[in-house]
């Protein structure tokens, strides 16, 4: 029989994460005397101040319950101390739980547009790449996939960017002390895509795979987190062209769902500029693993999926 954490819905399951997170503290309750076997808010405390009973929030985080109001879940949300992305998200589960008979999951495009392949193309030598929805990388210019150093060295097919910071002996010493950031960004994609479409079954072959053989993946992954940054900054350790710092903007495609194109920059006449132009330069350069790109049998080793 499955145990509490794993039966129910999406939605009582991140609740029940997200509710584990909140301290009494945090929304002005006293802790009260003697151990508290519950980590964050008893299920009464939440309901209490999202003014719901008792036994209807009960009935929500074990599935019996699938139908919550806007407002039920606006109060949710507010006493959860939900962030806007993990409040729509949290609206998207309740959305997703009433429906009697959820329509399957359509397989997800590969296919990248040939005006997209131009924009990459273009964009040289600054590195860029499209990604799907669970993150496999389906195109890149020759910086752009050299970047992630060594993912040049995987079959095509086996190239993710999940798969990569977890999995590849490379990724730790890429990112260094930003090694932390980059997986949980990856994670909370995932888990978002999992609280909206759990049957993917891209999704899940991914993430079955992960869990297996990652614990740091099994622990994030327990966290519940559905935010991840669309731009900012990263600084990359890299092997072939030393340290630099690099902004970068995630963008959707529109007209292919779930296809972003992730593009990294930097000023003119600056070393980071002159470190990507060489990435550009090398990544040009005929290779074994460039003339193995389709996934041949006599590939470098890769983690099967």
């Amino acid at each position: 029989m499955r145990n509490e954490q794993q039966s129910g819905t999406e939605l009582g399951r991140f609740l029940r994460a997200r509710r584990a997170r909140v301290t009494p503290e945090d929304v002005g309750l006293a802790a009260g005397s003697g151990v508290r076997r519950t980590p964050g808010l008893r299920r009464e405390e939440l309901a209490t101040l999202a003014g719901i009973s008792i036994d209807y929030y009960t009935r929500l985080e074990r599935g019996k319950e699938t139908r919550p109001s806007p407002s039920v879940v606006d109060a949710l949300a507010n006493t959860l101390r939900l962030g806007e992305e993990e409040h729509e998200h949290l609206r998207s589960l309740a959305t997703l739980a009433a429906r009697s008979a959820p329509e399957p999951p359509a397989a997800p495009s590969r296919t990248v547009r040939p005006g997209v392949k131009l924009l990459l193309e273009n964009l040289r030598p600054l590195p860029a790449y499209v990604v799907s929805r669970s993150n496999d990388i389906l195109a890149a210019n020759p910086a752009g996939l050299r970047l992630l150093a060594g993912i040049e060295e995987w079959p095509a097919k086996q190239r993710n960017i999940a798969r990569y910071v977890f999995l590849h002996p490379a990724a730790r010493d890429l990112f260094g002390e930003d090694w932390t950031i980059q997986v949980r960004g990856c994670v909370a994609r995932l888990r978002a895509l999992a609280g909206t479409d759990p049957d993917a079954p891209d999704l899940t072959q991914l993430v079955g795979e992960l869990l297996l053989k990652s614990p740091d993946f099994a622990r994030m992954w327990e966290r519940y987190d559905v935010r991840a940054r669309a731009q900012g900054r990263k600084t990359f350790h890299h092997p072939e062209v030393g340290e630099l710092v690099l902004g970068y903007q995630s963008l959707l495609l529109e007209g292919t769902p779930g296809h972003r194109m992730v593009a990294y920059h930097a000023e003119p006449a600056t070393p980071e500029h002159d470190a990507v132009a060489l990435l550009d330069m090398l990544g040009q350069e005929p290779s074994t693993a460039a003339a193995r790109h389709d996934g041949s049998a006599d590939a470098p080793s890769a983690p099967s999926a």
